[in-house]
């Protein structure tokens, strides 16, 4: 624990299940979606194996196997689109424990980023609505020029505008594609239970540390009023 202490020095988290609970706005715009196009709709928990690789293959996974063409899923995502732009902030927040966490970070002067494969434009927009209170040094969603995670570019590239070693990175997510992002990286990857997927999932893809809740994190990092 020690060792980890001295040697982590920024924190790039994702954002959808891990920052902000966000399924069931996700779940009610993209069955909206699913329902003006004529398709079968699925429930709020489904989605929990639907997200986490973008808006294009969320698409795809919620459209009916038969109806998976590229016209369908360009539908599809266009149709998202709309509906996650007026929807996205209805229900979506905060995680419990996330705010005190970002204090804590923030008192221990840890640098911190976020990384998602949301569109980059919504994971601003979410970020400067819902974690307006702490300074994230970037905030990077999928852009076109930029490989979507489990390719590892852009958390180097948040770790690069942090100024800090990979090595020195703790990568906080609640997916398998966090933790292969991480390991890509050369970044520890440190699994949040309280996200879309479980224990498992996350130990199976290399995750280093499994977080039973998000203050949990505090305990790798030095606490400058007590050391």
């Amino acid at each position: 624990m020690d060792e980890m202490k001295n040697r982590y020095q920024a924190v790039i988290f994702d954002m959808d299940g891990t920052m902000l609970d966000t399924l069931d706005d996700i779940a009610d715009s993209m069955n909206r979606a699913l329902a003006g196009l004529g398709f079968p709709l699925h429930r709020v928990e489904h989605y929990r194996n639907l997200v986490g690789d973008g808006i294009e293959v969320l698409a795809m996974r919620a459209l009916p196997e038969d109806h998976r063409s590229a016209r369908d899923i360009e539908a599809g995502v266009q149709a998202m689109r709309k509906e996650y732009s007026t929807h996205w902030a209805e229900k979506s927040r905060p995680f419990p424990g996330i705010t005190d966490m970002l204090d804590g970070l923030a008192g221990r002067g840890i640098k911190l980023s976020i990384l998602s494969n949301k569109i980059d434009a919504f994971a601003k927009a979410m970020a400067d609505a819902l974690l307006p209170n702490w300074r994230f040094i970037e905030v990077r969603g999928l852009l076109p020029d930029i490989p979507r995670k489990p390719d590892p570019t852009g958390a180097l590239i948040c770790a690069d505008r942090m100024g800090v070693e990979p090595e020195r990175c703790v990568l906080v997510g609640d997916s398998d594609i966090d933790m292969e992002t991480a390991r890509r990286a050369g970044m520890d990857g440190f699994g949040a239970l309280w996200g879309y997927q479980d224990r498992e999932r996350l130990l199976a893809c290399g995750a280093k540390v499994l977080l039973g809740h998000p203050t949990d994190l505090l305990r790798y990092f030095h606490d400058k009023q007590t050391d």
